[in-house]
C-alpha cells in the first residue's frame, strides 16, 4: 500500500491487489517507529496520520528473572518523534488507501488475489487473479510481490528462500483492560517462560513466547494452564483474563526468519517479508517493508514510467536494502540465541540478568544506542522520489 501510494503519487499508474475485502486482520504489525513516521511527515501526511487512535512507546522495560530492567529509552533520540506508535495496522492502510485517492494513477483492487503470473518467455508480464466476478489476467511492464512471507508470487516465480530459523513461537491474543489499569512492564522473563504485553488503550495485546513446535504441548494442558500461567506473570491481567474463553481466541505465530538470495526475475521484484521475513524481536517488520517501498519509489518510480527496468536495474532494490535486512536480522539471531533461547529451556534453574542488559540499564545514556537501532534501523530511507504534476 505504501508502495502504491508512492508510485501513484509520481503519476504511475498502479494497481494494488488485496485478496481481502478489507484490511481488517488482528495480526499484522501494529508498531509504527519513528523511521516510519519520517516518512509520513515527508509526505506531508503526518498531521492526519497521529490524530488516528494510537498509543505512544518510549521506554521499553520488563523483568528479567525477577530483577527490573531498561533497554531502550527513545526519549533520548533527537529525532522529531521520539516514540514508537501502536496503531491497528488496517487504520495505517485505509489512511494511505484513503490517501491514494487522489492520484488518478492509483487503483486499489480489494478481494482480488494473485495466484499465478503472466510470463512472456522468460519475463513476468502480470499476473492471473481471483475476485468475486471470477479470474482475471492484469497485465503489468512490472510486478512486485509484496504478498508476504508465504508469497504465492514470489514461490511461483520460483525464488529459493534462504531460511535462517527462529527458537520460538508466539501465542498471541488479548485481555481486557481496565481505565485505572497502568503499566510500565513490556517484557516478562522468566526460567521457561516468556511474556510480551502491550498497552492497547481498552485491551492488553499479549504475546506470549513458547519453545519453537510446542503449541501441541501447550494445548494439551489445558487453556486454564496457560491463563493461569499469564496471571502469574503479569497479574494486572487478572480482571481481563476472563476474555480469553478458548483457545479460539489464542492465535499462533509460526516465528521465521529467512530471505531471498535473489529478489527478482525478469519482470519481477520482491519486497518487504516476500524477500525477507524479520522476527517480531524488535517489532521491526513493518517498518523494514516500508522502507523496502521507499528505497523501490526512489530507484524505479521514474524509471517505470518510461516502461519496464531491466533485471539490473530492478535488482538496484535489492543491492540498497540488503545490508540492512542481514544486520537486522543477524541482531534478531543474537537476541533469539543469547537471550530468548536461554530463557524457554525448561527447568528452575534462576535467570542472571545478561551483562550488556545491566550494564544498558545502569547506564542510561546507553539506551539510546539500542533505541536508534529500533526507532530508525540500519540506513532509513528517506522520500527522494518526486511528486507529479497535479492540476
Amino acid at each position: 500500500m505504501m508502495l502504491g501510494y508512492l508510485l501513484g503519487r509520481a503519476g504511475v499508474d498502479v494497481v494494488v491487489l488485496e485478496k481481502h475485502a478489507d484490511f481488517f486482520r488482528d495480526f499484522r504489525g501494529d508498531t509504527v517507529h519513528p523511521s516510519t513516521l519520517e516518512v509520513m511527515d515527508e509526505l506531508g501526511l503526518i498531521d492526519g496520520f497521529l490524530t488516528l487512535p494510537h498509543q505512544r512507546l518510549q521506554k521499553m522495560e520488563g523483568l528479567f528473572g525477577g530483577t527490573h530492567v531498561r533497554i531502550a529509552d527513545l526519549s533520548r533520540l533527537h529525532t522529531k518523534y521520539p516514540f514508537i506508535a501502536f496503531m491497528p495496522q488496517w487504520d495505517f492502510l485505509n489512511f494511505l488507501r484513503e490517501a491514494g485517492e487522489r492520484f488518478a494513477s492509483l487503483k486499489v483492487m480489494m478481494s482480488t488475489e494473485a495466484v499465478d503470473l503472466i510470463r512472456r518467455g522468460e519475463t513476468v508480464t502480470g499476473v492471473r487473479a481471483t475476485t468475486p466476478e471470477g479470474p482475471i489476467d492484469i497485465e503489468a511492464d512490472i510486478t512486485i510481490a509484496c504478498d508476504g512471507r508465504h508469497s504465492i508470487v514470489r514461490e511461483r516465480a520460483g525464488l529459493t528462500v534462504e531460511e535462517i530459523g527462529a527458537p520460538m513461537d508466539v501465542l498471541w491474543f488479548r485481555v481486557g483492560r481496565r481505565a485505572n489499569e497502568t503499566e510500565n512492564l513490556f517484557a516478562r522473563i522468566e526460567p521457561g517462560k516468556m511474556m510480551v504485553t502491550f498497552d492497547r488503550g481498552d485491551y492488553w495485546q499479549c504475546a506470549y513466547v513458547i519453545a519453537k513446535g510446542q503449541y501441541e504441548a501447550v494445548k494439551a494442558k489445558g487453556l486454564q494452564a496457560l491463563l493461569d500461567d499469564v496471571v502469574r506473570m503479569a497479574p494486572i491481567l487478572r480482571s481481563g483474563i476472563a476474555d480469553v474463553k478458548s483457545f479460539d481466541d489464542v492465535k499462533l505465530l509460526t516465528v521465521a526468519i529467512n530471505r531471498l538470495k535473489r529478489w527478482t526475475r525478469p519482470g519481477l521484484l520482491c519486497i518487504g517479508d516476500a524477500a525477507h521475513a524479520m522476527s517480531p524481536v524488535g517489532g521491526v517488520g513493518v517498518n523494514l517493508a516500508v522502507q523496502d517501498a521507499v528505497a523501490t519509489a526512489n530507484l524505479l518510480a521514474d524509471r517505470i514510467s518510461r516502461g519496464c527496468p531491466s533485471e539490473e536495474e530492478l535488482d538496484a532494490v535489492r543491492a540498497r536494502r540488503e545490508f540492512p535486512v542481514k544486520m537486522t536480522q543477524a541482531m534478531q539471531v543474537v537476541v533469539q540465541n543469547h537471550i530468548i533461547s536461554g530463557a524457554l529451556k525448561p527447568g528452575n534453574q534462576p535467570l542472571k540478568v545478561p551483562l550488556i542488559i545491566r550494564l544498558i540499564t545502569a547506564l542510561p545514556w546507553l539506551q539510546g544506542i539500542p533505541a536508534r537501532l529500533l526507532a530508525l534501523g540500519i540506513r532509513p530511507e528517506h522520500v527522494h522520489s518526486k511528486a507529479a504534476q497535479t492540476s
